[in-house]
């Protein structure tokens, strides 16, 4: 029997209809694709993973730096935080699929199962069966890359070199795209959180890992294993989107920041 994760955070986090959730991501989409110069298409992203309406138009402007090789990328190495289930390592799922509205999305098991021989990945169907970090990602990639495998990861505690050796495994070739979801700074006022996300922007860019922390990026130990693996392997990262909650659909007493990167 196929065993499916079903959606958690649909009607919460983004819309549980089908019709008004394809609207919204085209809407996003089409409006990051004004903005969007035509630069190579990245091997790695980083997106936030608020509500749509807060993080959507963030997440569209590295979503739609994709559509140049939709056809190639057929997996999805997608890693996130642990919002709620503490864990040491990264937990893989023994689901079959992901399920979100917008169809079934089937896991890489294969490549899973390999994953799973390092000693810090441990299978962890409770560290996924809540998690936002990584579903709000998935009507995105569904919506820009049509058919693909995922392999998703729930990060926990974590070093950067045991997140890289993840990352090292699974990398691939072009048919491979590695996504991190993470947010920035959380509940500061609005000058202040520019300021934070500012600098955490600038340490992404410049690859150093040691600037990152819990406090700058909610998804930081996904990010800083990332940033270790890019600096080892010579690829360079770019800020192509920068705000925050105050910008896109709250007040801006309290702000929660969103980023969007590539690495190529």
């Amino acid at each position: 029997m196929t065993r499916i994760r079903p959606p958690a955070v649909a009607g919460m986090f983004y819309p549980a209809d089908v019709q008004e959730l394809q609207d919204m991501i085209a809407s996003y989409l089409r409006e990051a694709a004004v903005d969007a110069q035509a630069t190579e298409a990245p091997k790695a992203i980083i997106v936030p993973h608020a509500g749509y309406v807060y993080s959507g138009p963030v997440a569209a402007s590295a979503y739609v730096r994709l559509r140049p090789v939709s056809d190639q990328i057929r997996r999805v190495v997608l890693l996130g935080p642990s919002h709620r289930v503490p864990l040491l390592g990264l937990a893989s799922s023994s689901a079959d699929a992901f399920s979100t509205p917008l169809g079934a999305i089937p896991l890489d098991r294969k490549a899973i199962d390999a994953i799973e021989q390092l000693s810090q990945v441990h299978r962890l169907d409770e560290a996924h069966a809540l998690e936002h970090s990584l579903e709000v990602q998935l009507p995105f990639l569904q919506s820009v890359l049509g058919d693909f495998k995922l392999v998703p990861l729930v990060v926990g505690d974590a070093s950067p070199d045991e997140v890289a050796e993840v990352l090292e495994q699974l990398w691939g070739g072009p048919e491979t795209l590695i996504v991190i979801s993470s947010d920035l700074s959380h509940y500061h006022d609005y000058h202040t959180a520019e300021a934070l996300d500012s600098a955490t922007s600038s340490a992404i860019e410049q690859l150093q890992a040691e600037r990152i922390h819990g406090e700058n990026a909610c998804g930081s130990r996904a990010v800083n294993g990332l940033l270790y693996f890019a600096r080892r392997h010579g690829l360079h990262g770019k800020t192509i989107d920068l705000r925050n909650s105050g910008d896109t659909a709250g007040p801006r007493d309290q702000v929660v920041g969103y980023g969007a990167y590539v690495f190529n």
